[in-house]
């Protein structure tokens, strides 16, 4: 392309997997609504390694800073060294990087959490849009924080017991939420740059959400009442996914949706626990022995112990380091989801129509749980209480698996119905004149004529 006259994006995403990937499927969308978009996509010099072979369109190109952050091997050890690495030691590579770039840089596409993009932007005269990967409601709760510390609701060390069933009910676009719902698990110094990051993202050019407007309508209408910048919904920000798309059955790689194609319509239950912070040895053995004492067909993606839970599980289901997880998601045979609630996987779930039983563990997890059970009618709570000291034993699992999977019962039926509608309601959204395609054509809009007014 001609990159002269190109109007020059530049997306920096979070390093991390559930923030770079919504961030390059955005980007994959931003490169066919408009070809004369030019995306710089730039992520550190690990993550080039990680994400450097995967096709792009042509025109997104990758770039990247050197390795001044902890490795993505051990962020987990330690997440607020990590995040306050990310918050200090970026910047000034990021903008030594931006000095060497043709054409002139038009807008930055920043992860919220990367906030010091917005004082990049106006030292460059650029204007930043702000994307934040989580549900619009997380980003609800942190930016009217201030409001749980007047009502006396923060903070508060102990959620057991009446303590943790006391009702928020004050937030804007929220529904009512019990204490215990709301997002946890993460220490102070990381809870004060996630608002610092919030506030940051209100300073940009516009907010961009991954959710389709239709999933969080109260909540969007309530932040664009409160912001002066235009927020705009383009989710689901997925791979979207077609049955022309499935792998065939001679496909390398593909073992597991050769058998998945063996087992009954609906029948297997889909497991992954995310990748990022898993859940401890004693609670992998209760999943396992819940799954096979349920009798239910199930998938699971276990990384590092696919084959001592495989022996735990039993030969009713497949256990796997890895797998396509929107391709299995979509399979006819799959027809329940166990997940920690990432809001990524949540996406994905929610765009194949999948019924889901909840499993969060930390932070934004813990909130999108309720959004699945209690707003949306879609799911099962697995994991009650949070915290590695609460083990859920295997007879539970049992139980509430069989309640998602029993086919015919009246809970499960419903539950499918619940699902399918709000498939239905993402296709809408993404087709042709839905709310989200719209949004997505007036984000590029606004960037294109940014660039005009640029030039002239």
């Amino acid at each position: 392309m001609e990159t002269t006259s190109a109007v020059h994006v530049v997306a920096l995403p979070y390093p991390g997997r559930r923030h770079i990937n919504p961030m390059m499927n955005l980007c994959k969308l931003l490169a066919s609504s408009d070809d004369s978009l030019l995306i710089t996509f730039v992520v550190t010099e690990e993550w080039l390694g990680f994400i450097g072979s995967t096709p792009t369109p042509p025109n997104i190109r990758l770039r990247s800073i050197p390795n001044v952050i902890p490795s993505e091997l051990v962020r987990g050890a330690d997440f607020s060294r990590f995040i306050e690495a990310v918050y200090t030691k970026m910047e000034a590579p990021f903008e030594r990087l931006l000095e060497g770039l043709e054409p002139k840089v038009s807008c930055i596409v920043a992860d919220t959490y990367m906030p010091w993009a917005v004082a990049v932007g106006r030292r460059w005269n650029v204007a930043v849009a702000s994307l934040w990967t989580m549900a619009p409601s997380m980003f609800s709760i942190l930016y009217h924080f201030e409001l749980l510390n007047s009502n006396g609701h923060f903070p508060i060390f102990d959620l057991s017991g009446e303590r943790g069933e006391e009702l928020v009910n004050y937030i804007p676009g929220i529904s009512s939420i019990r204490l215990a719902d709301l997002p946890g698990l993460v220490g102070e110094a990381v809870l004060g740059r996630a608002l610092e990051a919030i506030s940051f993202s209100t300073e940009s050019h516009c907010l961009l959400f991954t959710a389709f407007y239709e999933l969080e309508n109260h909540v969007i209408d309530s932040l664009r009442a409160k912001f002066r910048i235009p927020i705009y919904h383009v989710g689901p920000t997925i791979p979207y996914v077609t049955p022309q798309d499935m792998p065939s059955k001679d496909h390398p790689n593909v073992d597991h949706f050769g058998w998945l194609d063996g087992q009954p319509k609906g029948s297997v239950l889909y497991v992954s626990l995310g990748s990022f912070l898993s859940v401890s040895g004693s609670q992998m053995d209760e999943i396992a022995i819940g799954l096979k004492a349920s009798g239910v067909r199930f998938l699971w993606v276990a990384r590092g112990e696919a084959a001592r839970l495989q022996e735990v599980g039993g030969d009713m289901g497949l256990v796997v380091t890895w797998c396509d997880q929107l391709r299995v998601l979509c399979h006819s045979s799959v027809g329940g989801f166990l997940t920690h609630c990432g809001w990524n996987s949540i996406m994905e779930s929610v765009y194949a129509g999948v019924p889901m039983l909840t499993f969060p563990i930390f932070w934004d997890q813990i909130p999108n749980a309720k959004l699945i059970v209690e707003d949306w009618k879609t799911g099962l709570r697995l994991k009650k209480e949070i915290g590695n000291k609460n083990l859920v034993q295997g007879q539970e699992i049992a139980q509430t698996v069989k309640r998602l999977m029993d086919l015919d019962g009246d809970e499960s039926r419903e539950l499918r119905r619940r699902a399918r509608e709000m498939k239905e309601s993402c296709e809408r959204a993404i087709e042709k004149g839905g709310s989200s395609e719209t949004n997505l054509r007036a984000f590029v809009k606004e960037i294109v004529q940014g660039q005009k007014n640029q030039s002239n």
